[in-house]
């Protein structure tokens, strides 16, 4: 049987991704009813990071002992992926020990090859070119702070990422709008820009106050992502696209305000706005819990209890 693989959100149907968020949103409910159902119980996963991280790492980790499993923790420079054995030798071998991977990993394309290979699934945790993870968070914290996402404004503030990429996949599911506003040096690579031509949603500029105009929510990232050489550079050229309180009154009255963090302070978003009161990233933060054990239980054949 072809094991059920969790890579991009443009590989999902809107009913295959409005049935993990509709689980997500149950299994928190019953969290917080004191009721953690071992539905993994006796399941291991393997965790293989590239780099560091934090809300992955702790997110994947107890959403899987909560779901009654076991997990291995392992690092590209633990492994013999660190001595160039290939990604699907590797994927081939793990194969045999586990019951599903999620990495985090740079190259899309590694990603690809893992799943590729492997017999169990496969978790998408991050590459440099998607975070599906975190988007499908974002809705479900918007969804419980205001409501369904279709027919509202979401606003893109800063450089082209990951981030980006996965809400651009999500918006030509969920029936919201998505104005992006990035500045040309740092805008959307080629293939980027060909998932922004299929999504007629998507509105692509180099203005924040416009793209910011009537939000509903608005999302930044950092100015500065694992890998990055240009720093000084990019703060330079970013500087106008700070989320702050003069920004932030183009949106909608009660917009939300997004982070996937970790944040850089007084860079991409001030004090004011990320500890104000249109914020919502610690409650985003904590919807990855939920949002992994939805996704697991997905991979694992369960869509609902």
């Amino acid at each position: 049987m072809t094991a059920r693989h969790f890579l991009d959100l443009k590989d999902f149907s809107a009913a295959q991704l409005r049935g993990i968020l509709d689980l997500a949103h149950e299994l928190k409910r019953r969290l917080k009813a004191g009721e953690r159902p071992p539905l993994l119980k006796d399941k291991v996963l393997a965790m293989i990071f590239e780099r560091q991280s934090t809300r992955t790492r702790v997110s994947f980790d107890v959403g899987m002992r909560q779901l009654g499993g076991e997990t291995l923790m392992l690092t590209g420079q633990e492994m013999q992926l660190a001595r160039e054995e290939t990604i699907e030798d590797t994927a081939r071998v793990m194969s045999r020990y586990v019951d599903a991977i999620m990495i985090r990993i740079l190259s899309h394309d590694d990603l690809l090859d893992l799943a590729g290979a492997s017999s169990v699934p496969v978790v998408n945790g991050l590459t440099r070119r998607s975070h599906p993870c975190q988007v499908l968070a974002d809705i479900m914290t918007f969804e419980e702070h205001v409501g369904p996402l279709d027919g509202r404004k979401v606003a893109w503030i800063g450089d082209s990422n990951n981030v980006l990429a996965s809400w651009v996949h999500a918006t030509a599911l969920f029936g919201n709008t998505l104005s992006v506003a990035c500045p040309r040096e740092y805008g959307p690579d080629q293939g980027l820009l060909s998932d922004i031509a299929d999504v007629e949603a998507v509105r692509l500029g180099t203005d924040p106050v416009e793209a910011i105009a009537q939000a509903d929510l608005v999302i930044t990232d950092t100015w500065v992502s694992m890998g990055d050489t240009d720093e000084g550079e990019r703060r330079r050229i970013l500087k106008p696209y700070q989320i702050n309180t003069r920004l932030m009154a183009n949106a909608a009255p009660g917009a939300l305000f997004m982070h996937c963090l970790p944040a850089h302070r007084g860079d991409e978003v001030t004090d004011e706005v990320i500890d104000g009161p249109q914020s919502v990233v610690f409650d985003e933060a904590e919807n990855r819990l939920h949002i992994q054990k939805a996704i697991l239980c997905w991979v694992f054949g369960i869509e609902t209890l």
